[in-house]
């Protein structure tokens, strides 16, 4: 890193340490010295261990469930606003609430603008994130976004498995976008689900469109929440022929039953990131998990020396 009149921090609140860890790791740094006091009640408060004046403080959490991961951070960023920090940047590799980024329906809020909203009140400079559920996110925010892809790191693995007839499928007609970026990238074929819901994280029916028969498919995805949409398309181009399917996803959120979906399901590997943890007590035999940390530290440094940052990125 070049010399700076202001140093760099990293610290991380208790959900993301464990990828807080790689990262400092890869960035030639400590993790910087912090702890949580809980008290009686459930209330908890986020202090440094250390002087953060002057310096350029990057706080890495994913504000997935339950919601003291978001607060946390929100604490977090205000303590170090408060101990005079130069800088204050919020690495968030999973934006939760990304999902309610506009009135699907009347009388709900847009929870992924609230967010940012917080973010902002709380003192926060910058933010850095992956594979945000949809790119407009981004202009949520009143100031500096960093949206990293996942790609740089999933089209190197799917290069490396040499597989021959592959074709990408999008799991349903919004992934679209995204996956015929990855078959333009690889030279293959498209494939899209077509699916219709009954209700919110419950799938109805799904069609494949394109040709299957003889490809091995790899369907890709920003994040897997309940696991039965991967579930079903896997079966559906299993049945029309496929000879084998993956899936790529770069969030696995997998709540509810997922992993066992996952496990009883026609995939035959599953590849998906460490912007979130996995389960350490059910099967994951089909998982592959690719680390975000080095995305992560090349970008906190460029970020740090004032150097573009878009030549990272492939889409």
């Amino acid at each position: 890193m070049e010399q700076h009149d202001h140093v760099i921090k990293v610290f991380s609140c208790r959900g993301s340490r464990y990828l807080a860890e790689k990262i400092a790791k890869s960035l030639g740094v400590e993790l910087g010295q912090s702890e949580v006091t809980v008290f009686s009640d459930g209330e908890f408060q986020p202090s440094y261990l250390e002087s953060v004046r002057g310096a350029t403080v990057f706080i890495i959490q994913s504000t997935f469930p339950p919601v003291e991961n978001l607060m946390e951070l929100l604490l977090m960023i205000d303590a170090a606003r408060r101990a005079s920090a130069y800088k204050v940047i919020a690495v968030i590799p999973y934006f939760g609430w990304a999902r309610q980024d506009r009135k699907d329906r009347p009388r709900v809020s847009i929870g992924a603008k609230l967010v940012a909203n917080l973010l902002h009140a709380a003192g926060c400079d910058r933010v850095m994130t992956a594979d945000l559920h949809a790119d407009q996110i981004q202009g949520f925010f009143d100031f500096p976004v960093d949206h990293i892809y996942a790609s740089t790191i999933f089209l190197k693995y799917l290069r490396d498995l040499k597989l021959e007839n592959m074709s990408i499928a999008s799991p349903d007609m919004g992934g679209a976008k995204r996956a015929n970026a990855y078959s333009r990238i690889l030279g293959v074929p498209m494939i899209i689900c077509h699916k219709s819901r009954e209700k919110a994280n419950q799938v109805g029916t799904m069609t494949a469109i394109g040709e299957v028969e003889g490809r091995n498919v790899v369907i890709v995805d920003d994040m897997v929440d309940t696991g039965g949409t991967i579930a079903k398309c896997s079966q559906i181009l299993m049945e029309k022929g496929a000879l084998s399917v993956r899936a790529v996803a770069t969030h696995p959120v997998l709540s509810g039953k997922a992993y066992e979906t996952i496990a009883k399901s026609a995939l035959q590997e599953f590849i998906v990131t460490d912007t979130l943890p996995l389960r350490e007590d059910v099967d994951t035999s089909k998982f592959t998990v690719l680390t975000v940390a080095d995305i992560f530290a090349d970008i906190i440094e460029k970020v740090y020396d004032n150097k573009p940052i878009s030549p990272t990125f492939i889409f």
